[in-house]
């Protein structure tokens, strides 16, 4: 089980993400959480490097989808100057959502990455269907309070797991 919650790599952000490094590995698209992965927990807005990011991503060759468990109209707020698609509600770590994003950018299993700042979500969600798993450190620590009270627990297995950051 504990195998299930390991990410394939551990960065402290998404600007830490190598698109060519992906590219080598036969990546062509990215699932991508919301909330403290590219903007902080409840802020409707996108910073300008997130906007950035996603264009460095593109101009790589490289697809994105966001997968949020956060409602819909959150997730539209914050997304809708991407133009890129999205799954709201998605009810990480469930799998269906994941198979969604894939379809939508038209990409398989072992063509896809999960980017995300949780374990039990992202990182499980993403394992669960043998995509490549990126966790990244979380932007802030505002929080929805139960995200804060796993937090605990993921920081003991996350020590267990994980040696160092690349």
């Amino acid at each position: 089980m504990l195998n299930k919650l390991k990410p394939k790599l551990y960065v402290d952000s998404i600007y830490h993400i190598n698109f060519e490094k992906l590219k080598q590995k036969g990546i062509s698209g990215i699932i991508i959480d919301l909330d403290n992965t590219i903007t902080e927990w409840d802020n409707p807005r996108l910073p300008d490097t997130a906007f950035d990011w996603f264009t460095k991503m593109q101009h790589a060759g490289l697809k994105a989808c966001i997968a949020s468990n956060n409602s819909q109209d959150r997730v539209v707020k914050a997304v809708e100057k991407l133009g890129i698609p999205y799954v709201a509600k998605a009810n990480k770590p469930r799998r269906g959502a994941f198979r969604k994003a894939m379809e939508m950018m038209k990409t398989k299993p072992e063509q896809t990455a999960v980017v995300g700042d949780q374990i039990f979500t992202d990182i499980l969600g993403g394992n669960r269907l043998n995509l490549f798993t990126i966790l990244v450190v979380p932007i802030n620590t505002k929080e929805f309070i139960g995200t804060k009270l796993v937090r605990i627990v993921e920081r003991r297995v996350l020590k267990s797991l994980i040696t160092k950051k690349d």
